[in-house]
């Protein structure tokens, strides 16, 4: 039997629902739950495992202890074998590398690790280009391409590594934003360096690509035609992007273009919002909207930057009252041609899975089908 390594980030994607845009440093975690926030990665991490153990049952897991992985393994069934002292409840980038370091001197043959953006960060720092790796996504930024579509994709590329069903690999891109500028509005994306992970196309997402200019008026016809489509007495759950924040400039509206927006009769009744808020509002409108883009290069409209968004707000909306909107170019780049959910409810994902019509220019549509 082959053997397996397992690092989760416990506070990982914490920062998400409450509108923080990323969970790097203590200073964020301390808002965060100021604000609210309960860790969520864990849960997450914990339905890549249940994949992993129905299809490996006899799987032994090397991991630390506690919530960086031996305490989720339990509750998924798997043997584990735990390394390190024991682990804190708030860990630092220093125990993710040194737990990543001390797993892969037993010589595993492949390391699951659960996070985002800066986690990557942290095992490659720890392991470089050298093991293979999959990271299973529960972090708030996923620009990078080493993580699977979603936690159960994860589980299943495990499985599938352990049982020599995939014996490839790759390199894939791990990337980072600077996440001060990106809490005011400026994506700066960095290119840090190169992770070895299974070769699968079906169940690895796409490195993060940003708009051209090109598209600027392909997003005109959108943002037009949106506007134009738009009800009186209806409160508009704005995204994230791009394309969202052409729509409100073509309404005249302010836009905090990587946050949520609430627009209600032309106007914008709350900023920057995250889930609390949207929720409060929701409670106090008849009628309401999701307005949402797709993350070009990966196909993601839900679980990917837009957490406040969460699946509380979109089964309380409705999945008829969702409206997505990209580019012909953006949707044509998409790995799989498909779109994707990850917002860690495996119902609502359900619910939101199938065929969806997605706003491509003035008056024109393309079918996309939306896998899980």
């Amino acid at each position: 039997m082959k053997k397996i390594g397992l690092v989760i980030n416990p506070i990982a994607g914490m920062g998400g629902k409450v509108g923080l845009k990323g969970s790097d440093g203590a200073e964020i975690i301390s808002r965060a739950k100021a604000l609210g926030a309960i860790p969520e990665s864990g849960a997450k991490a914990l339905l890549a495992l249940q994949e992993l153990a129905k299809r490996v049952p006899s799987a032994e897991i090397y991991t630390y202890s506690g919530n960086m992985g031996a305490a989720i393994c339990a509750q998924a069934g798997l043997q584990t074998i735990v390394l390190g002292e024991k682990a804190k409840d708030e860990t630092s980038a220093s125990d993710t590398v040194e737990a990543a370091r001390e797993i892969v001197k037993q010589g595993v043959d492949l390391l699951l690790f659960a996070g985002g953006d800066g986690t990557a960060r942290d095992i490659l720092d720890a392991v470089g280009s050298d093991v293979l790796v999959l990271g299973i996504p529960t972090g708030c930024k996923i620009h990078s391409g080493v993580y699977a579509l979603n936690p159960r994709d994860a589980g299943v590329l495990a499985a599938e590594v352990l049982l020599e069903g995939v014996t490839g690999s790759k390199e894939a891109e791990v990337m980072d934003i600077d996440e001060d500028l990106f809490r005011q509005d400026i994506v700066q994306a960095k290119l840090y360096g190169y992770l070895k992970i299974p070769d699968d196309k079906a169940l690895v997402q796409s490195h993060k690509s940003g708009a051209k200019a090109s598209e600027a008026e392909a997003m005109a016809g959108i943002a037009e035609y949106v506007a134009d489509k738009m009800e009186k007495d209806t409160l508009y759950i704005m995204g994230t992007g791009s394309t969202i924040a052409a729509i409100m400039k073509e309404l005249k509206l302010p836009k905090t273009l990587l946050g949520v927006d609430l627009v209600y009769n032309g106007k914008v009744v709350a900023s920057d919002c995250n889930e609390k808020t949207i929720l409060e509002h929701l409670s106090q409108y008849d009628k309401a909207k999701i307005v949402v883009t797709v993350i070009g290069g990966q196909g993601y409209i839900f679980g990917r930057g837009n957490q406040q968004i969460s699946a509380e707000v979109i089964r309380s909306v409705g999945k008829d009252n969702i409206i997505v909107a990209a580019t012909k170019n953006k949707l044509s780049g998409l790995a799989g041609n498909e779109l994707y959910v990850d917002t860690g409810d495996e119902e609502v994902n359900k619910m939101l899975s199938g065929w969806k019509r997605v706003i491509a220019g003035y008056g024109y549509e393309i079918l996309m089908k939306i896998g899980g």
